[in-house]
């Protein structure tokens, strides 16, 4: 996919190594990413006045989960115009549904989808959803 548009990006995750490995992948494709280990990490740059374009969070993360931190970041106002994705190997149903209910505008399931195409499956719902 050409993509055009390059866009600030926030991924939260606690596993450092697939931290580094999507930030490597966004970087490479032209987009500014910014990178939190932990939900409070990433509420603390947002509150700080980071604006990103797309929020990529994990579901699962000790402390405050992505499901937490989808919930403060509208609760708060923080980064209105991002778009939410989450990222992450939870898949079941349940789980897609409690995350769409909270106003996530995508859902990757990690083990399914290789880091290349989640570049481009995150470009795609952010289009989608400012189009």
């Amino acid at each position: 996919m050409t993509d055009s548009k390059k866009y600030k990006v926030m991924i939260v995750d606690d596993d450092k190594f697939l931290l580094q490995m999507y930030s490597v992948k966004f970087t490479h494709c032209g987009h500014e990413v910014t990178s939190a280990q932990s939900g409070q990490e990433a509420l603390d740059k947002l509150r700080e006045g980071y604006s990103p374009d797309v929020m990529i969070m994990d579901l699962v993360m000790p402390g405050i989960d992505g499901l937490e931190l989808l919930e403060a970041v509208h609760k708060d106002k923080l980064a209105p115009h991002a778009v939410y994705i989450m990222l992450t190997n939870q898949s079941a149903p349940t789980d897609i549904e409690k995350a769409k209910d909270i106003g996530i505008h995508g859902y990757i399931v990690k083990a399914t989808t290789i880091p290349s195409e989640v570049v481009d499956e995150v470009v795609t719902i952010r289009e989608k959803h400012t189009s």
